[in-house]
């Protein structure tokens, strides 16, 4: 029997047992004949990745999510499949991984940045999807010899960037510290080999040492009629190396490489336990620390200690309860694995507050690649624990402000901070607080809110976002008057209206790939900053481009008002001249076929046309007939060397030649050259050419050109 069966039978039971047993034969028969690099079936992945994850103890949908994980992107299995089969709440987790397993990291940042944002918009709607990820990464991370060189390095590094920081975050150190051994087999492995050899050689001499500790402690534990459990466990290599890396030790200066832990049933027991250590072995000052009294964020609550034996070698100790070790051990999954201990839903919405904390923000970003580096901020930060003054624990990054700790208390309290009090004293809001102090903010009900000052010395991510969010806020009413104006704009420069691309089926598509939920959060998107105009005007047209098809083609001639031009291959359609070459009779011109806006005229040399379609483009020619009674519209760039001789320049020739000036615009060059733009109404293309030439041979003009936007 396959190991995955054997532990459903052994865990499960009732209706979760029968639904699993459905969910591997499923994916048994979907994956059939399917093989991994490494030549095996392909089925070995997702029962590996199943197992994992049930050693973790996670609930029977969870377990149904992993064998079935690869079915809809591997498969001919499409969702409404699992749908039928196995019921939305299995359907949600495989349709949440499956986004996932599509992200490729690319050396390109933005790209990388937008991934990493999906991550987490899978972690705050579902977290099961992202511990099925992990446990999915940790296979892979185990078969990744069958790769190649390159792809083993890049996936250890985006492993040890992203995924093991998450684990840890989560909690759930068994996952951590493997990811990050086999990380570091493959980006560094003359170190990883080094370790594994020098420390196996020692392991005898540790062995004896830890065991004489252990007896030591157990010693205590029984004169003081406690009942407790003492054992020794090795440090991963990752955390040695990194020891090694940061403190510049030699493995000879690294003492602890096994970690005691003494698992007692109280928390007083904890205390009264490292009291009588201390009373037997000398602590080290400073390497003494309450994890109990202040957890870490992912939860985690142990004393840690480093004392030194009577013949000089230190070790350090961990002594913690049972359902401390098993949240230790477990993280966030020990939610599932200990259903009689299980937390209720409130307290795990607290161990995951941050993420949705982070994720509410992320309107307060520009854009992903900030939300990304905040997010690793977060994750990675050192902790800075402060008090208020009710002695309420705050953990905020190093080097935080009183500016960090307000928002960390609510976001209220920080936008309307006007000073602060550390330890009884007003200090400055851009003060750096040290580790215990007593914080008071000073709030007022009139406060226009927070300075965009504060953005230059706050140091948690979580504020920064606060702080962005209340001015995007505050000012989305003009963001998306402004976003509208730009992205109108922009799609006029390109020759379409922005009505025609903006439709109800492409904003859904934009929607999907930036999560806006209405046109005006995309359009405040937009003035705000947070997205560009053109990632969002070039998605528009693509989607445009897909959907409306391109008329039929017929021969035709056709009379405009500004002259009559020949367009070969088409009949029945709208003809207009581009603005942003302006044609005019005698250029070289082109018609270009728009989707649903007939065809539309351009300069030849336009450079709007370089990555034109070329099936759209079809040859055009003026006739001369009616061309001498319509005016068109001309652009020009002057260069000079300073404007009052451009102006002065353009006024006479325009006044001697009796032509029309429509629109003026001017500005310096990094040079210190000024730049004049200029349209002008003319009959046609003689006149340009005169009128550069007279242009041209004047005093202070450098260059006169014809303009092409």
């Amino acid at each position: 029997m396959e190991p995955i069966l054997m532990k459903i039978y052994e865990y499960y039971s009732g209706e979760d047992r029968e639904m699993l047993l459905r969910a591997f034969t499923f994916a048994s028969n979907a994956h059939k004949d399917q093989k991994r690099a490494s030549g095996e079936p392909y089925f070995i992945h997702p029962c590996a990745v199943a197992e994992i994850l049930v050693d973790l103890g996670l609930d029977a949908a969870t377990i149904a999510g992993a064998l079935l994980h690869d079915v809809i992107e591997d498969t001919p299995a499409t969702e409404e499949d699992i749908r039928r089969e196995f019921g939305e709440e299995v359907l949600t987790l495989v349709s949440g991984v499956t986004k996932l397993d599509k992200i490729v990291f690319k050396s390109q940042e933005e790209e990388e940045a937008e991934n990493f944002r999906k991550i987490f918009i899978a972690m705050a709607k579902d977290i099961r999807v992202i511990i099925i990820k992990l446990a999915d990464r940790l296979h892979n991370m185990r078969s990744l010899n069958f790769l190649s060189k390159d792809r083993q390095q890049k996936m250890a590094q985006e492993t040890l960037d992203i995924y093991a920081p998450i684990a840890g975050r989560l909690g759930i150190s068994q996952v951590k510290c493997e990811l990050e051994d086999l990380c570091l087999k493959y980006l560094d492995p003359e170190a990883f080999e080094f370790l594994v050899e020098n420390i196996h050689q020692k392991l005898e001499e540790r062995n004896r040492f830890v065991d004489f500790v252990v007896e030591e402690i157990n010693a205590i534990l029984q004169e003081s009629n406690i009942s407790g459990e003492v054992f020794g466990r090795p440090k991963h290599f990752y955390s040695i190396y990194k020891k090694m890396k940061t403190k510049g030790r030699t493995l000879d200066q690294i003492y602890d490489l096994t970690a005691l832990r003494v698992i007692v049933g109280t928390v007083d027991e904890c205390y009264e336990v490292m009291g009588k250590i201390h009373m037997k072995w000398k602590p080290v000052p400073g390497r003494i620390k309450d994890y109990i009294a202040t957890p870490k964020p992912n939860m985690y609550q142990s004393l840690h200690t480093t004392v030194v034996t009577n013949f000089g070698q230190p070790f350090e100790i961990q002594i913690r309860t049972e359902e401390m070790h098993r949240t230790a051990e477990y993280g966030i999954a020990a939610h599932w694995k200990y259903k009689e201990h299980r937390d209720n839903e409130t307290s795990l919405d607290q161990r995951i507050s941050w993420i949705r904390e982070m994720m509410d923000l992320q309107g307060g970003f520009r854009d992903s690649k900030e939300f990304m580096n905040s997010v690793k901020e977060e994750l990675y930060s050192n902790e800075l624990l402060v008090f208020t003054p009710h002695s309420k624990v705050i953990s905020l990054p190093e080097k935080a402000t009183p500016v960090d700790f307000a928002y960390a208390i609510h976001s209220e309290v920080g936008n309307r901070c006007t000073g602060a009090k550390v330890n009884g004293k007003i200090v400055p809001l851009d003060s750096t607080l040290e580790l215990g102090d007593v914080v008071e903010i000073i709030t007022s009900p009139t406060s226009k809110g927070p300075s965009r000052d504060w953005l230059k010395f706050v140091k948690s991510p979580s504020a920064r976002a606060k702080i962005k969010y209340f001015f995007r806020k505050a000012m989305r009413e003009d963001n998306i008057k402004l976003g509208r104006t730009m992205l109108e704009d922009f799609a006029k420069r390109k020759g379409y209206q922005l009505s025609e691309i903006l439709t109800p089926d492409s904003f859904k598509k934009i929607s999907e790939k930036f999560s806006f939920d209405t046109q005006d959060e995309m359009f405040s998107a937009i003035g705000f900053g947070a997205v560009s105009t053109s990632q969002i005007y070039f998605k528009l047209v693509d989607y445009f481009r897909k959907e409306v098809p391109l008329p039929v083609l017929q021969p035709f001639k056709e009379r405009n008002a500004k002259g009559t031009v020949t367009i070969k291959g088409m009949t029945g359609l709208l003809v207009s001249f581009a603005g942003c070459c302006s044609p005019v009779p005698g250029d070289d011109i082109v018609g270009y076929v728009t989707r649903g806006r007939g065809v539309v005229v351009h300069r030849r040399d336009c450079p709007n046309l370089k990555n034109a379609e070329e099936d759209r483009l079809q040859p055009a020619e003026w006739t001369g007939e009616g061309v001498t009674d319509a005016r068109f519209k001309a652009g020009l760039v002057v260069t000079a060397e300073d404007q009052g001789a451009a102006l002065a320049s353009i006024s006479t020739v325009l006044a001697d030649m009796k032509l029309t000036l429509t629109s003026i615009n001017g500005r310096y060059d990094k040079n210190g050259a000024a730049i004049v733009e200029v349209t002008v109404s003319l009959l046609n293309k003689q006149d340009i050419e005169v009128l550069i030439n007279r242009l041209s041979s004047r005093d202070k003009i450098i260059s006169v050109r014809r303009m092409s936007n």
